[in-house]
């Protein structure tokens, strides 16, 4: 695939200003052009995108903002900023528009996979991908099926085989690339990049009708013998392995719930939204300290952060509901929107564990 002409050259780094609850500055290059994408361009057309769909235009000025190679290495053209940084960006995409958060979020998955990577892949991708140039999906949430395997991957002339069935695919004729999973035969966990179009062996759903984020053009695939050369592979670890830190990444609290809850709260009385923002700055501040220190530690506390975000998100996304009375049943009410993206990021990346976790804090 040829790349397109770079995004433009980075805004330079704006003075130091008042620091954000995690320590870092909240005045940082990346966090202000998002804050301005947000305020131009997201937020003032967030509804009409989650009727209509995210449009190509937003898509062009985030690959052009540098806020898809936020945690990138900076030798391939990323910015390598804090994650205190790249959790900000997330909390202001996410509070000005959720679709377009969802199909740029998925980005950064295949560019940390890529940065761990020894394989040629690395080389030929991770460029284009910390700068912007190519967006990438992902297509691997079936592994969680595990034992069953939606997605079967099958060596082959060379390379690998695909068949089955993709249930969830987001941004589609939006990104450039996905990244697809498939089980082996020796129980193992392969991704692979490919065209993100229909293809011989790859065949697209028409957008699925979902309650919340359905402009995210998000799609089924259907697999019937895609061939990927073994060049196309990123990563080849027995599926425990993979599942052991998938278990461990998914602990941690999505920025997006702050960001939402955020969001939620201009809408509220400046009395009603002073009790929940207190809430928040106290589980927000908890919960990036926990993320801030080695996977693995202190689960117990990490999971009852992350129900707590969760019911601080509902509280405060269903008060602006009832702030706008009976106005908020319009699709096309901003509190309406909100509340069902809350309800979405409750089942978003739910593992097991997570899930249980959840199931036991709405039974308290």
């Amino acid at each position: 695939m040829t790349p397109p002409p770079p995004p433009a050259p980075p805004e330079p780094t704006a003075p130091a200003g008042p620091s954000d609850p995690s320590g870092q500055p909240a005045s940082h290059p990346l966090v202000a052009r998002a804050r301005r994408l947000a305020d131009d361009l997201l937020a003032p057309s967030a509804e009409r995108v989650d009727a209509e769909g995210v449009p190509a235009g937003h898509i062009q000025e985030i690959k052009r903002s540098g806020l898809l190679g936020v945690s990138a290495p900076r030798a391939y053209g990323g910015a390598e900023a804090p994650a205190a940084v790249a959790r900000e960006t997330a909390e202001v995409l996410s509070g000005a528009c959720g679709a377009t958060w969802f199909v740029q979020t998925q980005h950064h998955t295949p560019v940390r996979m890529l940065a761990r990577s020894d394989g040629p892949v690395r080389e030929r991708l991770l460029g284009p991908l910390s700068r912007g140039e190519l967006l990438s999906g992902v297509a691997y949430a079936h592994l969680r099926a595990h034992p069953r395997t939606p997605v079967r991957a099958v060596r082959d002339r060379g390379g690998w085989r695909f068949a089955g069935t993709v249930p969830w695919y987001t941004g589609w004729g939006l990104n450039d690339l996905l990244l697809l999973a498939g089980t082996t035969d020796a129980d193992e966990a392969l991704f692979a990049f490919a065209e993100a179009r229909d293809q011989p062996g790859l065949r697209a759903s028409e957008p699925l009708r979902l309650a919340a984020l359905g402009g995210a053009r998000t799609v089924s695939l259907e697999l019937d013998g895609l061939w990927l050369p073994e060049e196309a592979v990123v990563l080849r670890t027995p599926y425990d392995r993979w599942a052991a830190d998938d278990r461990l990444r998914t602990l941690d609290t999505n920025p997006a719930v702050f960001g939402l809850t955020r969001a939620a709260l201009t809408l509220l009385d400046e009395d009603t939204a002073a009790a929940f923002r207190a809430r928040l700055t106290r589980v927000r501040a908890a919960a990036y300290a926990l993320a801030d220190t080695a996977p693995g530690l202190r689960v117990q506390e990490r999971l009852d952060l992350r129900t707590e975000a969760f019911a601080l998100l509902q509280a405060a996304t269903t008060a602006a509901v009832v702030a706008g009375g009976g106005r908020t049943m319009l699709l096309t009410h901003r509190a309406q929107r909100l509340a069902r993206e809350a309800l979405f990021l409750l089942v978003q990346g739910q593992t097991r564990e997570t899930r249980a976790a959840q199931l036991a804090a709405l039974r308290r």
